[in-house]
């Protein structure tokens, strides 16, 4: 592997989607992630459809770029075995429920005792501390727990929506990598690990920043406005003659470029829209005004003209068109990897560009204990001890018993 945290081992003790996100971008940024998964495999595995040839489509995306053992945690040989790996890991990520890991011998202080640079990440429902930490989590009750899902919707008095991406898992991902990157730093300095604590309710509250500065100003919740900005207008998705464009005009200087190229210099002049204050005040009377201009002429029309006048605005596109954007070819956001079952796969790459020390997909996701043998061999076991493992059940390698 290539890129910053090259040389950094991982250990992922995680399953579904915000642990693995998690494992996922320091793998993409060079780690050497070692996915540990129960011998029935990552639950991700059995998320079917789709598939490629067999193969989760779901659980390729969230594990490319890891090698992956599965061991029995419940058998002492699979718990020594995981504990031999620990003592020589930078770093852990974990996302049982709380207790779990010590119930295993494997909590945080026991580990600490044998590794004093063990970075242990834990990325919970509702964090380590607090009324709900004993709780399990979902991305869909953090959304509504958070606020997201009062502020995602077509408009008051319409029926709860959550974003329809799993955002709160994902960006506790992002975020658990975040604190990992930071932990790590700390300790290339002073030779000391630590728990990095991160939570799907906590990254949820990260994306009301807005609405909860609103809420903080005035005493008052926002509620959903639908694509509308809840801070400025015209900043929105507006109708065309063939579809859907979104509009940026944030600020004075756009409102009234806008008002330019759509030759409607007129409202400008209109007192309800000479400020941000009287267009966010009569967004509605502005939106309607706008959808019937805009209705006249296709997307495609549009955005030459908005684009030739210095506009912010682009196209609302589906996944596959997005896929297929060259903006997103151009940054190397749908690269390619070889499968040994599935084929050549595409995934999503390494939103993150490094001039010095590139990451990016590098090797497909593993096949459930593709990697055993070669990784605990690494730990220094003997492959009859492997083998007697591979016969016990207490870890599972791909291709069965390997040769003593």
């Amino acid at each position: 592997m290539t890129g910053p945290l090259t040389g950094c081992r991982v250990i992922e003790l995680a399953h579904i989607m915000a642990g693995p996100v998690c494992g996922l971008m320091l793998a993409d940024m060079g780690a050497d992630v070692v996915k540990v998964e129960k011998p029935a495999g990552d639950d991700t595995r059995r998320m079917l459809p789709p598939d490629i040839n067999g193969e989760s489509a779901a659980f390729m995306m969230m594990n490319r770029n890891k090698r992956g053992i599965a061991l029995d945690l419940k058998q002492d040989e699979g718990r020594e075995a995981l504990r031999r790996l620990l003592r020589d890991a930078d770093v852990v990520i974990e996302n049982y429920r709380m207790g779990t890991m010590e119930k295993l011998g494997l909590g945080y202080e026991t580990l600490r005792a044998e590794n004093p640079g063990l970075i242990y990440a834990e990325i919970s429902g509702f964090g380590r501390t607090g009324p709900y930490a004993d709780r399990g989590g979902f991305d869909l009750i953090a959304q509504g727990m958070s606020g997201l899902m009062s502020i995602t919707g077509e408009g008051p008095g319409r029926p709860p929506v959550k974003v329809g991406a799993p955002v709160s898992d994902i960006t506790a991902g992002i975020l658990g990598a975040m604190g990992v990157a930071a932990a790590y730093a700390h300790r290339l300095q002073t030779g000391q690990g630590q728990r990095v604590d991160t939570s799907l309710f906590e990254a949820a509250i990260t994306h009301t920043y807005w609405q909860s500065a609103i809420t903080f100003a005035t005493g008052t919740p926002p509620g959903p406005m639908g694509a509308a900005h809840p801070l400025n207008a015209p900043y929105e998705a507006f109708r065309t003659a063939d579809g859907w464009i979104n509009v940026g005009a944030a600020n004075q200087a756009n409102w009234e470029r806008l008002t330019a190229l759509i030759g409607a210099e007129h409202l400008r002049d209109d007192p309800r829209f000479r400020t941000n204050v009287e267009r966010m005040r009569h967004r509605e009377e502005l939106a309607e005004i706008l959808n019937g201009i805009l209705s006249a002429r296709p997307t495609a029309e549009w955005l030459d003209v908005f684009e030739g006048g210095g506009l912010p605005a682009g196209p609302v596109l589906d996944i596959a068109e997005m896929h297929a954007h060259p903006q997103t070819i151009a940054r190397d956001m749908v690269p390619e990897c070889d499968h040994p079952v599935a084929g050549r796969v595409q995934t999503i790459g390494l939103p993150v560009k490094f001039s010095a020390t590139p990451g990016g997909v590098e090797r497909p996701a593993p096949r459930l204990g593709e990697h055993t043998a070669e990784v605990l061999a690494e730990a220094g076991f003997a492959r009859d001890a492997i083998a007697a493992m591979a016969r016990s059940g207490a870890a599972i390698c791909l291709e069965g018993e390997p040769a003593a």
